[in-house]
């Protein structure tokens, strides 16, 4: 929850995704936006001082709208009912007329000459909804309603099995994640896409609705809308993003290569076939985003490296508060200051056994000052202490910019947000383990393969489905992809960009996407890709301003405070300027470079080329 207006977030994430209106209702739509905006852009005279009225107004009345938004969002996702879902919704529908209306009226001003600072706060306030709603008040409350209705579906979603077990999502993801049963893994993966199909109608209602309101702003499509938010033109942006993927693709397609093959000789090749995609079931993760949960299965010979971070917090008594304990430790280490005793009062840790909850894990900033939370369910697994480090990196990041208006309290682009808690669990190294005490001596370099592999497993697997999923929607956005081709395109994009299928044909009314959340909460992505990029180049430049003489794989910023400084004065800028310029401040560079990712992997890549000799890779 770290976005300016909490509708954003409300309701389930309330970003209202779109599809193509049939061609009346387009023309109608059509016509009622061209009529919007003119309106929107007459000046009548408009001033400076206006502008500044204007935005001191609507400062005072979105911190309101946050508080009250985020109270609302925060007792539904705990406590999920019917009245907490109506809560949810109607604080959804007032910051989503807000939001609509100080977008509006930002655009009267677009021809109005206004200082740097206020322009871009103009700009902040178009751009503030992931996706605007209709001026209509009808319409907006049924896509409030819609939001809730699709959040609540994915909270309370529960599978029950052959076996007649009732499963919730956290329960068949652990499964997942330690089953190698070629047909429990199956059932599990076929078993939780039962829940999105009834989302379908409703994700295209919502789609239309948002159509509408994204046009009542001047956008083409909302795709344009979200690719608009980057600081540089819209189509700039998605060349942006092949660029990078163009630079990791090669680490990528040798990664797979090597997967496949160690699945193959595990599974057979009759059910991994060597010259085709891999079966999404296999990889050890509900939508085989990660992989890391496999590394039994492809771990290279003689790597392990003595130690197992799930073992080891087993084994020194980690509960869960010890671990959002340690992973504050690290940031206090920088010179950070500790986090606030309210978060300690007011978070989530574990999922209670009497009510339903949300338990995807999330951040969040209550009032844009001090009053920070997390909420998750947490495992006492090495994969959840590094999801803290991440939801912590939120915090932080929150709490730095809290000065700023609440205007530029923001990531400096969305993939920051996400990107800097990563960018800290990078230095959860051996070397850092062994000073913390959880493990006893640091592995030699021998070992570090093993290590890479499964850091690999995880980050530079996620890479391309973190491209497609907004690819997906971009193209359902422009009209492209139909409602009735949702799940094809959704496959074919996944084959293209990952090389993973659906293990079994997938029925015709299917709606795999809305089996992952981000879907029907209507969160953008992209910013995850962009995350995994920034991580490691954050990473190598925090490395060099601390000092750091290992390899860039090896080092650890514990304990530094250059680097913590550094870090720091680039989150204290919040959104204030483009995001370039906070880029600068830690790589100094204003454009990403995705070679750090290169550079960090290097020996890894080196090995996978000679395992991958004689083999038939690609997809």
């Amino acid at each position: 929850m770290n976005k300016l207006f909490k509708v954003t977030a409300v309701a389930g994430a309330l970003a209202l995704a779109l599809t193509g209106c049939t061609p009346s209702k387009q023309a109608e739509s059509n016509q009622q936006a061209s009529e919007q905006v003119k309106t929107a852009t007459q000046t009548q005279a408009l001033t400076a001082k206006d502008a500044d009225a204007f935005l001191s107004r609507v400062e005072k009345e979105i911190q309101t709208l946050n508080v009250e938004g985020a109270r609302a969002e925060w007792i539904y996702q705990n406590f999920i009912t019917e009245d907490t879902a109506a809560l949810s919704s109607a604080a959804g529908k007032r910051s989503t007329e807000a939001g609509v209306k100080y977008a509006m009226e930002a655009a009267k001003f677009d021809g109005v000459e206004v200082a740097p600072a206020q322009r871009r706060k103009l700009e902040v306030l178009k751009q503030a909804l992931v996706i605007p709603a209709p001026q209509d008040s009808a319409k907006t409350e049924e896509l409030a309603n819609l939001a809730a209705e699709m959040g609540s579906m994915y909270g309370k979603g529960t599978y029950t099995t052959k076996a007649g077990e009732e499963l919730s999502l956290v329960a068949m993801s652990s499964k997942m994640a330690t089953s190698r049963d070629y047909d429990e893994l199956l059932e599990l993966w076929q078993g939780w896409r039962t829940v999105s199909p009834a989302m379908k109608p409703l994700y295209e209602r919502q789609a239309e609705l948002g159509n509408e309101g994204a046009q009542a702003l001047g956008y083409a499509d909302v795709g344009a809308m979200w690719r608009s938010k980057y600081d540089m033109p819209a189509d700039e942006f998605a060349k942006e993003l092949d660029r990078l993927w163009g630079q990791v693709k090669p680490l990528y397609d040798d990664l797979h290569c090597y997967v496949r093959a160690e699945l193959g000789e595990h599974y057979g090749e009759d059910k991994v076939p060597q010259d085709q995609p891999i079966p999404a079931h296999l990889l050890g993760n509900m939508w085989a985003q990660q992989w890391g949960n496999i590394y039994d299965l492809v771990a290279p010979e003689n790597a392990d490296p003595g130690y197992d971070v799930t073992e080891q917090l087993a084994k020194h008594n980690y509960d869960e508060i010890q671990m959002v304990k340690g992973a504050e430790t690290f940031f206090t280490s920088l010179g950070f200051e500790p986090l606030p005793e309210t978060f300690w009062t007011r978070s989530l840790f574990t999922k209670p056994a009497d009510r339903d909850v949300m338990c995807h894990a999330s951040a969040w900033s209550m009032d844009g000052a001090d009053d920070i939370r997390i909420k998750m369910c947490i495992q006492k697994t090495g994969e959840e202490f590094a999801t803290i480090h991440h939801e912590l990196g939120h915090n932080f990041y929150q709490r730095a910019y809290k000065n700023q208006p609440v205007f530029f309290q923001g990531s400096a682009n969305d993939g920051f947000h996400e990107a800097i808690g990563d960018t800290i669990a990078l230095s959860v190294t051996p070397k850092y383990l062994k000073e913390i005490g959880l493990i006893d001596a640091v592995p030699d370099e021998s070992k570090d393969i093993g290590l890479l592999m499964k850091m690999a497993l995880d980050k530079v697997a996620f890479i391309p489905f973190g491209l497609l999923v907004d690819q997906w929607r971009w193209k359902v956005f422009s009209g492209e992809v139909t409602p009735e081709n949702y799940n094809q395109a959704w496959w074919e994009l996944r084959e293209k960009y990952q090389g993973v299928s659906a293990p079994v044909a997938r029925p015709a009314d299917a709606f795999d996407p809305g089996a992952k959340y981000h879907v029907p909460a209507n969160t953008p992505y992209s910013r995850y890709f962009l995350a995994h990029i920034q991580q490691f180049e954050f990473h190598r430049a925090l490395c060099e301003i601390s000092g750091n003489t290992d390899a860039i794989h090896r080092c650890s910023i514990y304990n530094n405070k250059d680097a913590g400084e550094k870090l720091n004065k680039m989150l204290e800028m919040g959104m204030s300027q483009p995001w370039q310029q906070a880029y600068k401040v830690v790589t100094g560079n204003e454009q990403m470079d995705a070679t750090a990712i290169l550079d960090y992997f290097a020996p890894l890549h080196t090995w996978l080329k000679d395992q991958n000799k004689g083999r038939q890779c690609g997809f």
